[in-house]
């Protein structure tokens, strides 16, 4: 069965599918996120606990299981990497995480765009209702009758998971930054230099010279107004590929 797909709008007014995924795509990302933070967080309270108390653990021999310093140093890092584990990366990687990579999917919003801190932050606090009653219940019975497959924290930020497979399936945030240039703005140059001779000549003029607007501070808007349409491709290409001088 084909996955479902969302159809968004670039700014060169074509169309751009996204698939997304499904909840084995995301259960399988899950499965694996929830193995790696259980890990290093485990991992964490031994060595922390080791290195802290010389045994495994405060709370042997009658000491307070309250001990400040036992929580400090101990207890809250270990709480943080666990919970703080899909926030914290989804922020670092840009909508992903180790397991939503091996999976092959990304978190994206309703515009196809990289997720902001705000929107992924809303999602996570709302793992605590798509976590009920027990095994994340309520999230997977959402993703399963919902027809974009979103769980409540995804309806709440606004998102989407998307499969992110292959990398020739383009999303506006599958580009990465080259020295500095927004993410989003690479992937609209990419686009319009792919798209540039199916449109007309002055809308690829007038897209190309409002992104190089936006992206290159060097060049003035009397500067590109001079510049032919060549000049204005060579030049989003450079952006992409800086060097490159073709």
């Amino acid at each position: 069965m084909a996955a479902p797909q969302v159809t968004l709008q670039s700014i060169t007014g074509v169309d751009v599918e996204l698939r997304i995924a499904g909840a084995g795509s995301r259960s399988y990302a899950f499965i694996i996120d929830w193995h790696i933070r259980f890990v290093v967080a485990f991992a964490w309270l031994i060595v922390a606990s080791l290195l802290y108390a010389g045994r495994l653990s405060v709370f042997d021999g009658g000491e307070s299981p309250w001990d400040r310093g036992y929580v400090v140093w101990v207890l809250l890092p270990m709480s943080v990497i666990y919970f703080g584990y899909h926030p914290i990366l989804e922020m670092l990687m840009r909508g992903s995480t180790p397991g939503k990579r091996m999976a092959g999917v990304r978190i994206v919003t309703r515009t196809g765009d990289i997720p902001g801190p705000g929107a992924l932050l809303l999602r996570n606090v709302f793992r605590l209702i798509d976590s009920m009653p027990f095994v994340y219940l309520v999230g997977l019975v959402a993703v399963v009758f919902t027809e974009q497959h979103v769980r409540i924290g995804d309806l709440a930020a606004g998102t989407l998971l998307i499969i992110d497979r292959d990398e020739s399936e383009r999303s506006f945030a599958r580009i990465a930054p080259t020295r500095g240039l927004d993410p989003q703005a690479a992937d609209l140059i990419h686009e319009l230099l792919e798209r540039w001779n199916d449109l007309d000549e002055n809308t690829r003029v007038q897209l190309a010279r409002t992104l190089i607007a936006r992206v290159d501070k060097t060049v003035t808007t009397e500067e590109l107004a001079r510049w032919t349409p060549h000049a204005l491709r060579t030049r989003m290409k450079q952006l992409l590929n800086p060097e490159s001088a073709a």
